[in-house]
């Protein structure tokens, strides 16, 4: 046999490097080797404190290194992650702690009165504070939890120090929902629903060993950690970790650092494309941008293609891990609304209203299955059954696939509006509002009418300094859409109610129009309305 040595490979860098750098943040650069030093180091701490297989590890602070490690090191453990939402109150974390009977919860000095406020309320094990300063009465500090006692040891840890064989069918994260319709469901990820979230983007995009890639989007959802992030870890690239997005600071880090993609949702497309240093920002090294939650504006779209940066949209959720559609790089420019097509390991479906299950293209409820689909909901027996129903993972999306593989999303099965008998699909409608000169924003949701059971109500926001015209709304929606689609009543709002993830909460935006309504503020001159949709 031949060796051909490692001076034989390529100067790309076609594996991982111990040396290479894995996570930058701030003015710190870990390598894959310190990285591995410092996860072996926190997770034979973490087992003489007594956190083992099974056991959850709830983490609690912005975007961070050690997020990862804290993430890593429950893995070696056999133990299961759970980050968790900074932007939930001190009761909303104390219930999501209890729900998973936390045995740990790391935590970060800008989230040490909240951790505080929210084990008073709940029953959690350990503290463990990023910084000692935080720590408070009780608290261990990290960094010596993380800190390995020989920092020119090899790595790995030492027999018996809590390391656990660990196979693709076991526990590895533990990601609660947004929450939107009610009470948060932990959704459980296997190791083997994100190693193959991973293989599917791999497939799907050429993801390199030599790329850096923004860690922007919250990793306390799915998108921030399985989107881009972990793909790029599992080929050696970098990952530069920002706490918190701002468009400006992230604009120059793209050009500073040599950025090549970063994961997104359309608020932060949006927040970049308007921000006034956008236009003259070096994006050179820019390659795609993976993005999902909804489509991005026209206008968004085109100032990125404009700046030579392809935004690849994709669906999913985080039952999936999150990916289930993605589109690929060639035929995206073209179909700038599409999610994308089936990922690599991905079967799908459409579910009829009558209950009928058919194989695309169609248009229907999107089914998936696949080794990325998750086992089911934490101590939520009867909705993991329903939403895993016949095999298949229920999205509650309307999608239409076409025949040519790509996928439209067209609403929510709850969002969708009867009128008349007739369906309306609010993405529809939307899409087409977002075409009229001086729109930024909209969303379309259901209220009740007593001749046609449910009618459209649009709320629209304008461009700064624009007036926006309902009458010139409508006339532009008479030439797109089929009478009844188009909204009876037009709201002009400075704004949307949004999720962390850039996701409309609809449920507000009914309380807003019903309140409206019974507050008469048609009359008053705050609503528009149109025709009865009889067309």
């Amino acid at each position: 046999m031949t060796d051909i040595g490692v001076g034989s490979w390529p100067a790309r860098r076609a594996r991982i490097d111990p040396h290479g750098i894995a996570l930058r943040q701030g003015g710190r650069a870990v390598s894959y080797l310190e990285l591995a030093r410092r996860v072996d180091a926190l997770a034979a701490s973490l087992a003489r404190l007594g956190t083992g297989r099974g056991d959850t590890i709830a983490y609690l602070g912005p975007n961070d290194i050690a997020t990862f490690e804290t993430l890593f090191a429950a893995g070696r453990l056999g133990a299961v992650f759970v980050p968790l939402n900074i932007r939930l109150s001190a009761a909303e974390i104390a219930s999501l702690l209890t729900d998973c009977g936390a045995r740990v919860l790391v935590y970060g000095p800008e989230s040490a009165a909240l951790a505080g406020a929210a084990v008073r309320l709940a029953t959690a094990g350990q503290l463990i504070a990023l910084h000692p300063a935080a720590a408070g009465p009780g608290g261990l500090d990290y960094e010596q939890l993380a800190t390995p006692p020989d920092p020119a040891s090899p790595g790995g840890m030492p027999p018996g120090d809590g390391q656990a064989e660990v196979s693709l069918g076991d526990d590895a994260l533990l990601l609660y929902t947004s929450g939107t319709t009610g009470r948060p469901k932990g959704a459980v990820l296997t190791h083997g629903n994100i190693t193959f979230n991973t293989v599917n983007q791999l497939a799907a995009t050429d993801v390199l060993s030599t790329d850096v890639v923004l860690c922007s989007a919250p990793l306390f959802h799915v998108a921030g950690l399985g989107q881009v992030t972990l793909p790029t870890l599992f080929k050696g690239g970098t990952i530069v970790v920002v706490p918190r997005f701002d468009a400006g600071p992230v604009l120059g880090m793209i050009a500073e650092l040599g950025v090549t993609a970063f994961p997104a949702v359309p608020t932060m497309l949006q927040m970049m494309c308007d921000h006034p240093g956008f236009a003259a920002a070096d994006l050179s090294s820019l390659r795609y941008i993976v993005y999902g939650g909804s489509p991005v504006l026209a206008r968004v779209a085109q100032a990125w293609a404009g700046r030579g940066v392809l935004l690849l949209q994709g669906y999913g959720m985080t039952e999936a891990a999150p990916g289930v559609l993605l589109s690929a790089p060639a035929g995206a420019l073209d179909r700038v609304l599409s999610a994308g097509v089936p990922q690599f390991y991905v079967d799908l479906a459409l579910l009829a209203p009558d209950g009928t299950v058919t194989r695309p293209p169609g248009t229907g409820e999107l089914l998936a299955r696949g080794p990325n689909v998750f086992r089911g909901y934490l101590n939520r027996a009867a909705e993991s059954a329903r939403a895993l129903d016949g095999g298949w993972l229920h999205t509650g999306d309307i999608v239409r696939m076409d025949p040519d593989g790509w996928g439209y999303v067209v609403g929510r099965v709850k969002d969708m509006i009867i009128s008349g008998g007739e369906n309306i699909y609010p993405a529809e409608v939307e899409r087409a509002i977002a075409e009229v000169p001086g729109v930024a924003d909209t969303a379309v949701v259901g209220v009740p009418d007593e001749r046609w059971g449910e009618v459209g109500f649009a709320v629209v926001v304008p461009h700064d300094g624009a007036v926006i015209d309902p009458g010139a709304i409508r006339a532009h929606l008479d030439q797109r859409l089929a009478r009844y689609k188009i909204p009876k009543y037009i709201r002009v709002a400075g704004g949307l109610p949004r999720t962390s993830t850039g996701k409309v909460i609809r449920a507000a935006l009914r309380e807003l129009a019903a309140g409206e309504l019974a507050a008469g503020e048609l009359a008053a001159g705050k609503l528009a309305a149109g025709d009865a949709p009889d067309g």
